[in-house]
């Protein structure tokens, strides 16, 4: 994934910071880690790609990681109020129109390491979005 992939950012800087072994985030599974003092939910999609995404919910600041993560449709629903995320590419589903900010991540060895934008700015969309009724669940 490029520096700036998912985020709409041009050529934002990033450093690269030590985040979790590899062992420690089993396939399909996420894991909520702090690098460089801001939540970063690691997720290991079924067949080992590793992705990275805010690690709170963009509605009520919720840890991701405590939500209920189906693998096999790559959708995580927030413990919260049951927002739906697609961690394959970090849109919402339910609410509509409210992404996961997106870092940068890469796995060098055993390592997972994820890339730290050097904006100054603290890495976390936050929305609204537009829910859709009686969608609660649809991915089960």
């Amino acid at each position: 994934m490029s520096e700036s992939e998912g985020r709409g950012v041009a050529c934002v800087a990033v450093r690269w910071e030590d985040a979790a072994d590899l062992g420690e985030l089993w396939e399909g599974a996420v894991l909520d880690v702090e690098v460089a003092g801001e939540h970063v939910l690691l997720v290991r999609l079924p067949g080992g790609e590793v992705r990275a995404y805010q690690g709170l919910c963009p509605h009520q600041k919720m840890l991701l990681a405590d939500g209920d993560f189906d693998a096999d449709s790559g959708v995580l629903v927030c413990m919260g109020h049951l927002w739906e995320f697609d961690l394959r590419a970090g849109v919402s589903i339910n609410p509509a129109g409210c992404p996961l900010y997106t870092y940068s991540v890469e796995v060098a060895g055993d390592r997972v390491k994820v890339g730290i934008p050097q904006d100054g700015l603290r890495h976390y969309n936050r929305g609204q979005g537009t829910r859709t009724p009686g969608m609660r669940g649809r991915h089960s």
